[in-house]
C-alpha cells in the first residue's frame, strides 16, 4: 500500500516484482511511479512476501526503513544505510507524520543475521490516522490501539489456497474492524500474489476473500464503511 498522507509518502512491505520464489503476480505490476519520491518504506516483518530484497533495491540504499525489531542487522548487512527499529510503542517522526509501531500477533520470520526478529502494526497520525497491520491475528488491546481511526488496512487472506494461525480471514478481519471502529476499512493482502500454476485449480482464494469480507462486515462492523479496491486501485479519505 503507498499511504500518502500531509504530503508524505509511505509503502508498505513492498513486493513490486513478477516473482518471488514460488509466488506469481496475478494483474498488472505496480507503476514505476510508486516508488518516486517516498519519505519512508514500513516493513512489517520478514517474510519474503513482506520483505522483499529485489524490490527494496529498486529505491536506493539511502531510503529510510522503519522496521520490527530484531531486523536492522538484516537489512544494513545488505547496504541499506537508513535503517530504524521500532519496537511496538516506539515512534519515529517522517515528514509530517507520526509512525508507532504496534504489536502484531504473527511469527516474524527467521532469516540470516535476523534469527529473532519480529513482527509489528504500524499507527500512521497526521490530519488523518491510518492503522496498517502487516500481518497478525486478533490480539488483546487492539480495540484501544487509536479511538480516532481513519482507515485501518486489514490483511484478509495470505498468498496460498489456505492461510495458517497468525492470519486474518475475512470473517477475523471484520472482527477486527469492529474493534477498531475506524471510519473506513480497505482488504489488503489477498489477490495479488499465489503459487505459479495453482490458480487454474483453485482460483478462489484469488476473489473469494474480498467477498466474504464486504459480506461479514455487513453483518459485524456495519458502522464502519467496507471498501473493496483490486489490486493497483486507489482512493481517497476526503
Amino acid at each position: 500500500m503507498l499511504i500518502d498522507v500531509d504530503g508524505t509518502r509511505l509503502l508498505t512491505d513492498p513486493v513490486l516484482r513478477r516473482r518471488v520464489g514460488p509466488l506469481a503476480r496475478h494483474g498488472s505490476p505496480p507503476a514505476a511511479a510508486i516508488a518516486h519520491n517516498l519519505d519512508a518504506v514500513l516493513i512489517s516483518h520478514l517474510h519474503h512476501d513482506h520483505a522483499d530484497l529485489g524490490s527494496l533495491r529498486r529505491f536506493g540504499r539511502e531510503t529510510r526503513l522503519l522496521v520490527p525489531p530484531g531486523s536492522r542487522g538484516f537489512f544494513e548487512h545488505r547496504g541499506f544505510r537508513a535503517v530504524t527499529e521500532l519496537a511496538p510503542g516506539e515512534a519515529s517522526h517522517v515528514g509530517a507524520l507520526e509512525v508507532v509501531a504496534v504489536e502484531a500477533s504473527h511469527d516474524g520470520g527467521s532469516r540470516r543475521l535476523a534469527k529473532d526478529s519480529g513482527a509489528i502494526g504500524f499507527l500512521i497520525r497526521g490530519s488523518s490516522r491510518v492503522y496498517f497491520a502487516g500481518d497478525t491475528d486478533l490480539f488483546d488491546g487492539m480495540a484501544e490501539l487509536d479511538p480516532e481511526l481513519d482507515l485501518a488496512l486489514l490483511p484478509i487472506w495470505g498468498w496460498g489456497p489456505s492461510i495458517g494461525a497468525g492470519h486474518l480471514n475475512p470473517k477475523r478481519a471484520a472482527q477486527a474492524a469492529a474493534l477498531l471502529s475506524p471510519r473506513l476499512a480497505v482488504p489488503i493482502h489477498w489477490g495479488t500474489l499465489y503459487p505459479f500454476g495453482l490458480r487454474r485449480l483453485r482460483p478462489g482464494p484469488m476473489r473469494a476473500p474480498a467477498l466474504e469480507f464486504a459480506h461479514q462486515m455487513r453483518q459485524l462492523a456495519p458502522h464502519v464503511e467496507a471498501r473493496v479496491l483490486t489490486p493497483g486501485e486507489s482512493t481517497s479519505l476526503a
